[in-house]
């Protein structure tokens, strides 16, 4: 992650009238016109021709664009030579391990597999069991997003990656799993993680499973730390360096010589210090904003290089080196590091520089023993002085091979070796073994490793007088034991006679070396000299000196060193080495000799000898060679950054502008080694970004954010390390950044469904907001006034509500028909534009449920954001308004279809609180009051006729019943025509309700009222008027209406009612019509239809729908008592007939004569059970009418309730009048029957114990026992079986 004080060691390029520019493509020598600096690495494309190009211009284009490549070419290398330098030895900068892993991106080919993969699963042709619920969320996802263009764009702009999809199905299926009803034993978290695994399963395919990993391991590494050779990889590619280049360049730069590198570092330092004091002196600055800063600038220089010298030395000498604790040198603070002579210095002593060598020694066999006899024992003893002894294991005489290996450790650079051969003493009284020989060695780390003879020093007397020993002697060097030999030395202040010593040169800290000479068997130097200062070259031999032929020196104020080798080659390694430690800028040249080379050490210097002809016959010698502290490295790094930038974003992974962390470490150390200023790195990075987000790339505002803070600090004199300087250049190019940048973000803002889309990247728009606020302030410390940030946002939100409606309503196709096709379709239009608006509003709701699920994220940010956005949306709005209001006023009068228009729009409106009672919403009531009064007027004169036709043409037979089953029955149509009372067909039951209820219930026109009436109040319902006092009068108006039409219809059925039963049969044969019945139900229904059509609460309203409830009551009251009073007459007449049967009257004498007589003769039937049976029947098949026909079990109970009770009383009556008359055998054995069958048939019918035996039945009961008893006696007959008894068996007659 880039931090906003990473690498800000302040250049020092820059200087006024002196411009160091990047070598030229004319040698090295010459300091040519650099490239200009807009877009320097995309001169690859061909200059366009002319319109008429001649061959002669054809000719002059070529050589320039070729001139142009090589310049570029040239450019590409020398900055290659600073990067790979960086990589090599890097001492500021590390790989970040805490930046956010970047995921993979998606190109257009995997989108369209994914489109594949998704349809695949949900034409059901993979093997992924989902249920239903699921499956509609997959539709969902891949209706809106994956077909979506603006998905399509983003992934085009290599914005986004799979985790991106991931999230916003996973943000889609949160809403839709926990609006699920719960389910026991399954959490909605269950489901969900179920869910999002199928998602998984459909999105990896089946045929991808094995592929994944591998490609997964191949294209993560460059998120990852990468190591020296990736990152060498990773910038040929970035640079366009081939790579026979980079190796040749590779082994001139010497990038695997640790010592190489931290000299050229060092020598680096040596001339930004040199710059600045050669600026310093000749007051050549920049252009700074206060003269004061001059001065400044100086010492954030020398404070610079101050850094880099203590993080340099702050490094151990030589990584994964043996243990070798550096002694830390503390430099004074307080010097300007100008004068590298500085007497303050702290010397080193002695003790400072000791070392510590490790020897092996093996001792393999010994040749020319004679002396001793073949079965004797010898062995070896091993040591070096001032150590341990070790022994070798004993070998007899004849064979005395060993390859025994002793180890052991020294301080001694020449430390003395003895080997010695001793036999095995057999004397009695000898106490110590026998000496065969010795040998004596001196060995150094330069010395051959490898085993070979040598000739042993024997007793005197001794017959091997040939004895010799072979053995190898290997003396490791430490690391940082640079380079040793035995030279001669003639000094002023050391080594003061000309004598041959042997020299060891040590580094004791990264900026701290000596050349130290020693003596035998000696652990701390003779003498020694720190080489800080020294500048080391080759001279001509000195004539007076005898000892050695080659020649170079080491020179210093007041100091002068002469050193002789008696090689060329030790003379070449030595200056070499003592070049590295003195860090001088000057390259010593060897003086061309013609000595053959020595054989020790050639094998090395042929092979640097050949990679120096080849890197020449290359042309690359000027870039290794050229000063970095001439070159321009802010134009450099530039393009560096630049190439970078292209590179990374052109890469497999959904970067969003951010480098990965190889390519963060890489510039970090390139800007903190070569100076280069961080204002000027973040403000190119700022160009960068945003030439790219220019052109449709997706680029993290986050990202914009925190390379802008930085420069707003530095520029207004904020930063978190103290007051820096500030060019003119730096706070021209901010400003003109700022600017550039502002113009950017509120265009991102006026196009965030296109820029964000589907709120991708995560949090993008959020920060985008805050990077505005942030650029929209004056400086850095004063916080811009939120109205100035919320008008600045408001106008880009105007300008975003008409880049969203413009192309929604071209992805809609609302223009229409083409002119040529208008005239031919000018009758469908209205049909066909209120079509298209209906379409275009659905598509509007939907953009703005998606700002609000997708784009709220603003208001984490700040709190004013959703009214902005509802601002936007009513602004959204009003252009559809002008589109709405067109088709509107395009339909017919009298046209109801815009009604489901008004009820898409209102129940979106009024459930977001931000636009409820909006503008929009206001104009919409407007345009719909008149259409809703108007349908509710000619609604009720269309009711109101329907009932006068309706029930003067009523047939009263039974129909289905609708009025309770239509939840979703399409509203009736009231058609326009020019007479006051529109006329209506009557009502007929759509096919589809037949299987709604197979109840019959009331009468045609009652069925058509009640269902009008409630499909009217369930379409004003259905609206969800958003008006309270316009609401409220509507459902007034339509339970007022509701009551003055059910009046109607009560008051005319019962008129008809009171008709119809008046022309009945007064008969035991009358039997109930199913007319009657059905007027019986409509009543029934009225009352019900009362309760939901007519009831509102409170006031008049309340009172006139209790009047309603009481008319409905006293007419069914009425209705009962007319039926009941009709029943009880059809038992009069019965009684009637038997009162001819009355003792002392005339028809009943000749009654009895005539039975009697004629039962002589015949089998008479027995009077009065016809009658009797008669009656009965009329009873129960009337009870089974009512109870088929009549749909109110409540009204039923009341009738018959009443039917018995008046029953009963009626022939209470009777009975009361003949209470001094004995009745008749076959009145008594008539009144029984029906007394007893009315009672059991009226209990089966449910009427209560109470009401069945009531004090008419007791007197009834009573009576009849009585007469049975009176007329058992009387007759000799008896009454044949009919008896008051309850467990008699009467027979059926």
């Amino acid at each position: 992650m880039l931090d906003p004080s990473s690498s800000e060691e302040e250049s020092d390029e820059g200087l006024e009238g002196e411009r160091r520019d990047v070598p030229g493509a004319a040698g090295g020598g010459g300091s040519p016109r650099a490239p200009a600096p807009a877009r320097e690495g995309r001169r690859d494309a061909p200059r366009p021709g002319s319109p008429s190009p001649s061959v002669l211009s054809e000719g002059r284009d070529e050589p320039e664009r070729r001139r142009d490549e090589e310049q570029e070419r040239r450019v590409r290398l020398q900055l290659y030579v600073f990067v790979v330098r960086c990589i090599a030895y890097p001492f500021n900068a590390k790989q970040p391990t805490d930046m956010a892993r970047r995921q993979q991106k998606l190109n257009k080919q995997q989108l369209q597999l994914l489109k594949e993969r998704f349809q695949a699963f949900l034409n059901g042709e993979t093997q992924i069991v989902a249920d239903e619920a699921f499956c509609n969320a997959v539709r969902s996802y891949y209706e809106v997003f994956l077909k979506s263009d603006r998905v399509a764009r983003m992934v085009q702009s290599g914005g986004c990656s799979a985790n991106d999809f991931r999230e916003v199905f996973k943000k889609n299926i949160e809403k839709r799993v926990r609006s699920l009803p719960e389910i026991d034993g399954l959490s909605k978290e269950t489901v969900l993680s179920s869910w999002i695994a199928k998602y998984d399963a459909i999105y990896r395919g089946e045929e991808d499973l094995c592929k994944q990993p591998n490609r997964m391991t191949l294209s993560a590494v460059s998120e990852l730390i990468l190591s020296k050779e990736q990152l060498y990889e990773m910038f040929q590619q970035i640079l366009g360096v081939k790579k026979l280049e980079h190796q040749l360049l590779y082994n001139a730069c010497q990038l695997d010589n640790a010592d190489e590198q931290a000299a050229q570092i060092r020598r680096e330092l040596d001339g930004r210090l040199q710059v600045a004091e050669k600026m310093a002196k000749e007051r050549r600055f920049p252009k700074f904003i206060a003269k004061e800063m001059e001065t400044m600038y100086i010492e954030e220089l020398r404070s610079s290089v101050n850094l880099l010298m203590a993080n340099l030395e702050s490094l151990p000498v030589s990584k994964g080196g043996p243990e070798f604790k550096l002694q830390k040198l503390k430099r004074s603070q307080n010097s300007a590091f100008l004068d590298l002579g500085d007497e303050n210095e702290i010397q080193l002593s002695k003790s400072d520089v000791v070392l510590s060598f490790t020897l092996e020694i093996v001792i393999m066999e010994v040749q020319g023993l004679k002396s001793v006899a073949p079965n004797r024992i010898v062995y070896c003893t091993m040591e070096v002085e001032g150590g341990e002894k070790l022994q070798t294991d004993q070998a007899e005489a004849s064979r005395p091979q060993w390859g025994t290996q002793g180890d052991f450790t020294t301080t001694h650079p020449r430390p003395v070796v003895k080997v010695k051969l001793f036999t095995e003493s057999t004397g009695v009284l000898a106490l110590e073994d026998k000496e065969l020989g010795r040998v004596i060695l001196y060995p150094t780390s330069n010395s051959s490793k490898s085993a070979e003879l040598h000739r042993m020093i024997v007793p005197k007397n001794s017959q091997d007088s040939d004895l010799k020993i072979k053995l190898a002697v290997r003396m490791d060097k430490p690391p940082h034991m640079k380079h040793s030999g035995y030279l001669y030395a003639l000094g002023q202040k050391v080594w003061k006679r000309w004598k041959k010593r042997y020299f060891v040169l040590v580094q004791v800290s990264q900026y701290t070396f000596a050349m130290c000479s020693y003596r035998e068997k000696k652990s701390e130097p003779q003498e020694l000299m720190q080489l800080e200062g020294y500048t080391v070259d080759y001279t001509d031999p000195h004539p007076g000196l005898q000892g050695g032929h080659m020649f170079f020196n080491a020179v210093k104020e007041g100091d002068t060193v002469i050193f002789a080798s008696d090689d060329e080659q030790d003379r070449v390694l030595w200056v070499q080495a003592m070049y590295r430690a003195t860090g001088q800028s000057y390259k010593p040249i060897p003086v061309l000799q013609t000595q053959k080379l020595n054989p020790k050490g050639g094998a090395l210097h042929a092979d640097a000898q050949l990679y120096a002809d080849r890197f020449q016959k290359q042309g690359m010698d000027e870039f290794i060679s050229a000063n970095p502290c001439k070159l321009d490295h802010a134009f450099l790094f530039r393009l560096l950054q630049r190439q970078t930038l292209d590179h990374r974003l052109n890469d497999s992974y959904s970067c969003l502008g951010w480098f990965s962390p190889g390519q963060v470490f890489v510039l970090d150390e390139y800007c903190a080694r070569y100076g280069v200023r961080g204002c000027h790195r973040h403000l190119c990075y700022l160009t960068e970004l945003m030439e790219h987000s220019e052109n449709g790339a997706v680029i993290d505002p986050t990202l914009l954010h925190y390379s802008f803070a930085f420069c707003a600090s530095h520029v207004h004199g904020n930063r978190p390390d103290g007051i820096g300087t500030v060019s003119v250049e730096e706070k021209e190019r901010f400003e003109e950044i700022k600017e550039r940048l502002s113009s950017l973000l509120e265009n991102q803002i006026s196009h965030f469904r296109y820029c964000f889309p589907f709120g991708r990247p995560e949090g993008a728009l959020k920060a985008t907001l805050s990077l505005l606020e942030r650029v929209l302030m004056k400086d850095i410390a004063t916080p811009v006034p939120a109205e100035e940030v919320k008008k600045v946002v408001r106008k880009c939100l105007e300008k975003a509500a008409l880049i969203n409606y413009t192309r929604l309503t071209e992805y809609a196709k609302i223009e229409g028909p083409a002119e040529k096709e208008t005239e031919t379709m000018n009758q469908a239009t209205p049909a066909r534009k209120l079509e298209e608006v209906l379409h275009l509003a659905e598509l509007c709701i939907e953009v703005l449920q998606q700002n609000e699920e997708h784009h709220a994220e603003g208001r984490e940010a700040f709190a004013w954001w959703p009214d902005l956005l509802a601002e936007h949306a009513e602004k959204f709005w009003s252009l559809f308004t002008v589109d709405m209001d067109t088709a509107l006023e395009a339909q017919p009068q009298d046209s109801w279809d815009s009604f489901p228009l008004f009820q898409l729009l209102n129940n979106f409106l009024r459930n977001d609180t931000l636009l409820c009672n909006g503008k929009f919403h206001k104009h919409l009531q407007e345009i719909f009051v008149p259409l809703v009064v108007r349908y509710v007027d000619l609604m009720e004169s269309s009711i109101a006729q329907s009932i006068h036709r309706g029930f003067e043409q009523e047939t009263w037979q039974p129909v289905k019943n609708i009025a309770n089953s239509l939840p979703n029955v399409a509203l009736p149509k009231v058609p326009s025509l020019p007479l006051n009372l529109p006329q209506i067909p009557s009502f007929s039951t759509p096919s589809w309700m037949a299987s709604l209820n197979e109840s019959t219930n009331g009468s045609a026109t009652s069925e058509d009222l009640f269902w009008k009436l409630d499909a009217l109040q369930m379409f004003v319902c259905d609206l969800h008027w958003p008006e309270q006092e316009f609401a409220h009068h509507l459902e007034q108006r339509l339970k007022l209406m509701a009551s003055d039409m059910i009046e109607a219809c009560v008051k005319r059925t019962r008129t008809t009612f009171e008709l119809k039963l008046q022309k009945a049969s007064k008969t035991t044969d009358l039997r109930l019509p199913a007319s009657v019945c059905t007027m019986f139900n409509v009543l029934v229904d009225a009352r019900k239809q009362s309760t939901k059509l007519c009831a509102l609460d409170g006031g008049q309203e309340q009172q006139y729908h209790s009047k309603i409830d009481d008319l409905i009551d006293n007419t069914v009251k009425d209705i009962i008592s007319l039926l009941v009073s009709k029943f009880v007459s059809v038992l009069e007449g019965v009684l009637s007939k038997l009162s001819r049967y009355d003792e002392g009257t005339f028809f009943s004498s000749i009654l009895s004569f005539t039975v009697k007589a004629a039962a002589k003769y015949v089998d008479v039937p027995k009077p009065g059970m016809d009658l009797a049976d008669t009656y009965i029947m009329f009873v129960r098949q009337n009870q089974d009418i009512l109870r088929e026909k009549v749909n109110e079990e409540m009204y039923i109970e009341k009738l018959f309730d009443q039917w018995y009770s008046n029953s009963m009383k009626v022939i209470c009556v009777w009975l009361a009048d003949r209470l001094d008359i004995q009745l008749h055998i076959y009145q008594l054995k008539t009144l029984i029957k029906i007394v007893k069958k009315t009672y059991r048939d009226f209990r089966l019918q449910g009427v209560l114990e109470g009401t069945l035996n009531s004090k008419t039945y007791d007197t009834l009961h009573r009576r009849l026992t009585v007469e049975e008893a009176t007329a058992s006696v009387s007759e000799g007959g008896g009454l044949q079986g009919i008896t008051m008894k309850d467990s008699d068996e009467e027979e059926e007659g």
